[in-house]
């Protein structure tokens, strides 16, 4: 209610008082559709400012006001140096002007869209200064004619003879009992309330819908109770108070989308590596067909492509072995029971993993129901609380580098995700990469996906995407072709179709490099 027209024919006479002899010494602006002005009176200041948002304007008096030194604007060149000499708000409008000696004038728009801020020169002849230009019609706002005859009121809703009520002002009503009653009572509750507004008993900064209001009637759940001859010291009150329920719910809202973001990263990780184990655990293992291979070694041909043996493994069963005629079945035992090993190795990996990433998805879930139970409104216990957590913005920063599912590369500042696999390909580009991403691929055979993230305002710069492109040709069916086509495009123009195999894609505005496939990045 501080923008609204009854608070604004309170607050209008005790600026007049305020500002007697009060002459305007800078205007300024040093954040998006912020507007500063400072007056000054024999040494002594008084602040004005405003947000002239289309979410929503808000008018601030602080008691002190420090320009920064850096983006920071004059605006409004006319008014400086104009001697304040008297204030007021238009009838029943949420229009504040301010009337400079000499008849130069403020027209402070504080409608909840397209609010704007309007100088007119003394000369009508000088065209006026608006703050946002783009509003060339508020230039020839006027008062509305109070003198012109009302129009018509339905009399089922004696309200809409008063548009300025606002929604506290109903809000209020509706606690009389307005709505049920007969309307003869409807009427004499409307003049009632509009009396109250003329006339308020108190300032009240209170709680309705979920927002901090300021306003001249007990409504909704009152915080505070302020003087009602002090519009000034209300204003002063409300709007810190204001401010800082904002930025605590802002970062409410950021810590509460962190940690369910964070929840839903591990439990996603989780799930596949116990997806992954699974597999492993159930499909015959490396080690079981290089034991069938050795103890078979009598049975089979030399330059066999396959041969068949009874499954010592799974009594009763026989089981098809595939070789390379090119190598020996003890060659090829070797190199399954290495296999075996680094298996044996990622199976560990793996549990470790999914271990890993439930702890953490549980703990997420914790913190999120240890939020909940944060006090509300409180903003520094919620930083306190943030920090204790390792959830301020450093600390988010260091973990969002944590470990990933992905083979990872560092390259002058950028990272390089590979995908180890068709379902790891998926996860890569359809849950990790963002819109903005370079994504690779070699063209035309199976391989890895491959992201660069992107980095703001930095294009990726040629030797990073050579490289990058490299690794796509490295980790494709064409690693050992003397040149590989590796195909970039922003991760937006990729999509997955339906009924897609996993790792499969469709791509638009493809470009492609040639390269030697290679991991740049091994080190010997």
């Amino acid at each position: 209610m501080p923008t609204n027209y009854y608070f604004l024919r309170q607050l209008a006479p005790a600026l007049t008082h305020q500002l007697a002899g009060y002459r305007v010494a800078t205007c300024f602006s040093q954040e998006r559709d912020e507007l500063v002005i400072g007056l000054t009176n024999s040494g002594a200041e008084f602040w004005l400012r405003l947000t002239l948002a289309a979410a929503g304007p808000l008018l601030a008096l602080p008691e002190t006001f420090q320009r920064t030194r850096q983006n920071s604007v004059d605006l409004l060149p006319g008014l400086l140096g104009q001697p304040v000499a008297a204030v007021s708000a238009w009838p029943h409008d949420r229009v504040l002007q301010f009337d400079f000696v000499g008849g130069a004038r403020l027209v402070l728009k504080l409608y909840g869209t397209r609010p704007n801020a309007i100088f007119h020169p003394a000369d009508p002849a000088v065209p006026a200064e608006l703050f946002h230009p783009r509003y060339l019609a508020d230039a020839d706002l006027r008062p509305a004619d109070v003198t012109a005859p009302a129009a018509a009121v339905p009399e089922a809703d004696p309200t809409k003879a008063y548009p300025a009520l606002g929604d506290l002002g109903r809000a209020y009503l509706r606690t009389l009992g307005y709505d049920p009653a007969p309307l003869e009572t409807r009427r004499a509750l409307a003049q009632q309330v509009v009396t109250e507004l003329e006339q308020p008993a108190a300032y009240y900064i209170a709680r309705l819908d979920n927002r901090t209001r300021l306003s001249l009637l007990p409504v909704g759940e009152v915080e505070a109770e302020l003087p009602a001859n002090d519009p000034i010291g209300a204003l002063r009150r409300f709007v810190p108070r204001l401010l800082g329920r904002q930025a605590y719910e802002t970062e409410l809202r950021q810590v509460r989308q962190l940690l369910e973001k964070r929840a839903d990263t591990a439990g996603t990780a989780a799930q596949h590596a116990r997806h992954r184990l699974h597999a492993l655990e159930n499909t015959s293992g490396y080690r079981q067909t290089a034991d069938l291979i050795m103890a078979h070694l009598s049975q089979i041909p030399a330059g066999a492509s396959e041969v068949e043996v009874e499954d010592f493994y799974q009594p009763g069963q026989r089981r098809v072995i595939k070789l390379k005629p090119t190598e020996t079945p003890q060659r090829t035992a070797q190199n399954l029971y290495r296999k075996a090993k680094n298996q044996q190795r990622e199976t560990r990996e793996l549990a470790e993993r999914a271990d890993r990433r439930e702890a953490e998805a549980f703990g997420a879930l914790e913190l999120l129901e240890e939020l909940a139970a944060l006090p509300t409104g409180e903003l520094r216990a919620l930083r306190q609380w943030r920090k204790q957590h390792g959830l301020d913005a450093a600390a988010v920063t260091k973990a969002a580098a944590a470990e990933l599912p992905f083979k990872v590369f560092e390259d002058s500042g950028f990272t390089i995700l590979v995908g180890r696999n068709a379902a790891n390909n998926d996860l890569l580009t359809q849950r990790y990469a963002h819109k903005d991403d370079l994504w690779l691929h070699a063209k035309d055979v199976t391989g890895s996906h491959v992201v660069i993230r992107q980095r703001a305002g930095q294009p990726v710069p040629a030797p990073v995407l050579e490289r990058a492109a490299q690794l796509a040709a490295w980790y494709s069916k064409r690693q050992h072709d003397s040149l590989c086509p590796v195909t970039y495009t922003p991760k937006k123009y990729v999509r997955k179709p339906r009924g897609a195999k996993p790792g499969q894609v469709a791509i638009e505005r493809e470009k492609v490099l040639l390269v030697v496939p290679a991991n740049p990045f091994e080190r010997e």
